[in-house]
C-alpha cells in the first residue's frame, strides 16, 4: 500500500490546540461538599463555551453515576475516585479540551498524584474554600444531615478529614464572592480576561 509518510502520523495535542485556537488545561476544583465546586465548574464551562473554547466538566456526581458507580465514601474509595478522575482529565487535556474537575478529592497525596500525570503548568489546583458551618447550612444533597445522624459514615469534614491544599494556584471563598466574581478569577488565572477577551494562544 502506497501511503504518504505523514498520512499515518499521530495527531498531537499541539495539533488540536492549534486547530481550536486555545490551550488545554486541567482546572481541579477541590473543597468540601457544598463549597460550590460544581456550580463554579458549570459556570466556568458556560463562560468558556460562549467564547468558543472547548471545555468539559467532570464532577463527582457524574463520575459516581458511571465510571465510579462501584465506589462508596470510604477513604480508599475517595482516593480511587480521585485517581480515576485524574486519568480521565488527562485524556481530555491530551484531546485539547479544558477539563474542569469538581471533586472533593480530600487528600493531598492523591491530588499530588493527579498533578503528576500532567506537564508543568497544565494542572491548576483551585481550593474552593468555605467554613464547614457554611457548607453544612447549604447541604444541597442532605449529606451532612445524614452524616451527623450516623447514616453516612466516613463523610469528609465530619468523621473523615479534608486536607486543604497547602499552596493552591487559586483560592475561592464562595461565602464572600459571588459566582461571577469567582469565574472572573478563574478566567484570569487561565490567562483570560473577562468573557469575550480571549485566551492565551496554545504553546
Amino acid at each position: 500500500m502506497n501511503v504518504p509518510p505523514d498520512a499515518c502520523a499521530p495527531v498531537t495535542r499541539q495539533d488540536r490546540e492549534r486547530l481550536q485556537g486555545h490551550a488545554a488545561r486541567a482546572v481541579w476544583l477541590t473543597g468540601l461538599s457544598g463549597a460550590g465546586k460544581t456550580t463554579l465548574a458549570h459556570a466556568l464551562e458556560a463562560s468558556l463555551h460562549r467564547d468558543g473554547l472547548r471545555a468539559c466538566v467532570l464532577d463527582g456526581d457524574r463520575l459516581r453515576a458511571g465510571l465510579s458507580s462501584d465506589l462508596g465514601f470510604s477513604d480508599a474509595d475517595r482516593a480511587e475516585s480521585t485517581r480515576r478522575a485524574a486519568h480521565v482529565a488527562r485524556l481530555f487535556v491530551d484531546a485539547g479540551v479544558i477539563a474542569i474537575v469538581a471533586l472533593i478529592s480530600p487528600f493531598r497525596a492523591e491530588r499530588a498524584a493527579a498533578r503528576a500525570l500532567f506537564a508543568p503548568g497544565d494542572f491548576i489546583e483551585v481550593y474552593v474554600n468555605v467554613p464547614l458551618a457554611v457548607a453544612e447550612r447549604r447541604d444541597p444533597k442532605g449529606l451532612y444531615r445524614r452524616a451527623r445522624s450516623g447514616a453516612l459514615p466516613r463523610f469528609t469534614g465530619i468523621d473523615s478529614p479534608y486536607e486543604p491544599p497547602a499552596h493552591p494556584a487559586l483560592e475561592l471563598r464562595t461565602d464572600e464572592w459571588d459566582v461571577a466574581g469567582c469565574v472572573d478569577r478563574l478566567r484570569a488565572h487561565l490567562g483570560l480576561g473577562r468573557h469575550g477577551e480571549g485566551m492565551a494562544p496554545p504553546r
